[in-house]
């Protein structure tokens, strides 16, 4: 299984100087099948520079799925260059958000005067389907979802393949139980031994003091779940909007810090733009 980060930051893309090494685009993630299918998790912002890459790849079939439909997770749809191929085959996950369905939803945001085309007028074969939610196998991998704690609901993924497991979380709120959530224990549970797990570590403590119940987990809290589910890897992800490089360093610096004490041997660090990790 290959893994790489597109987009990691939170809220609302960013540039500048400052947020270079972590880098300013949201959420995307690619995985890849050891059988050769490619998989993106989310459209935010990071899409973009993917959709490029797969052109230069020459890669022309793709699965989409959303952990959920905030638009920094799908504002880059509109902008990814595959779309405008007569060869590039899109399957998309077809599920309900708040009432709304994929296709109803990507046709929304990309009317005017918000966009000046609709999916009506891309080149590629896109389809949505109805299988690509609960468990379900891409190729030779499995993967499982779990309700998130989020404001609107949303998915988490487990990928596994050949005995190894990659976790995604993101827009997952530990301290804080949301309609649709389903509590600390459970999200332990689906992360136990795996391999790798991205989880939303948006806030720092006093940070999540101010901002409990908006949607996302404080990274102590995290570390916590990473530490009791017995997690191998665990990548901080959502990263602030506002958050710099120098300050991300610090704050992986302090987690390392105090895992060594605890004698801890778990791989901790934030997940940066470009991140790739094989499995």
């Amino acid at each position: 299984m290959y893994i790489k980060c597109w987009g990691s930051r939170g809220s609302i893309p960013v540039s500048g100087d400052q947020y270079s090494r972590y880098g300013g685009d949201t959420t995307c993630i690619e995985v890849i099948a050891k059988s050769g299918e490619t998989i993106i998790i989310d459209a935010g912002t990071g899409i973009r520079c993917l959709g490029n890459s797969l052109i230069e790849r020459k890669i022309s079939r793709y699965y989409l799925l959303f952990t959920h439909a905030h638009w920094d997770h799908i504002q880059g749809f509109a902008f990814f260059r595959p779309l405008l191929s007569n060869k590039a085959k899109l399957m998309i996950q077809d599920r309900e958000f708040l009432g709304v369905y994929t296709k109803a939803l990507l046709n929304k945001v990309m009317e005017m005067p918000f966009f000046p085309i609709g999916l009506k007028d891309l080149k590629a074969d896109i389809k949505f389907d109805q299988a690509l939610t609960g468990k379900f196998n891409i190729g030779s991998l499995s993967i499982e979802t779990i309700p998130t704690s989020h404001p609107g609901g949303g998915l988490g993924y487990k990928f596994i393949e050949d005995g190894k497991s990659f976790v995604f979380l993101t827009d997952n709120e530990l301290g804080f139980d949301h309609p649709g959530g389903v509590g600390f224990d459970a999200y332990m549970k689906f992360s136990q031994n795996v391999d790798l797990l991205f989880h939303d570590a948006e806030y720092t403590d006093d940070e999540y003091q101010q901002k409990g119940s908006w949607g996302h987990s404080s990274i102590q809290t995290v570390l916590d779940l990473a530490l009791k589910a017995n997690v191998k890897k665990f990548g901080m992800f959502h990263l602030n909007q506002d958050r710099t490089d120098d300050q991300m360093d610090s704050i992986v610096s302090k987690c390392r810090k105090d895992l060594k004490k605890m004698n801890s041997t778990l791989d901790c660090f934030a997940v940066p733009c470009n991140m790739e990790i094989h499995l």
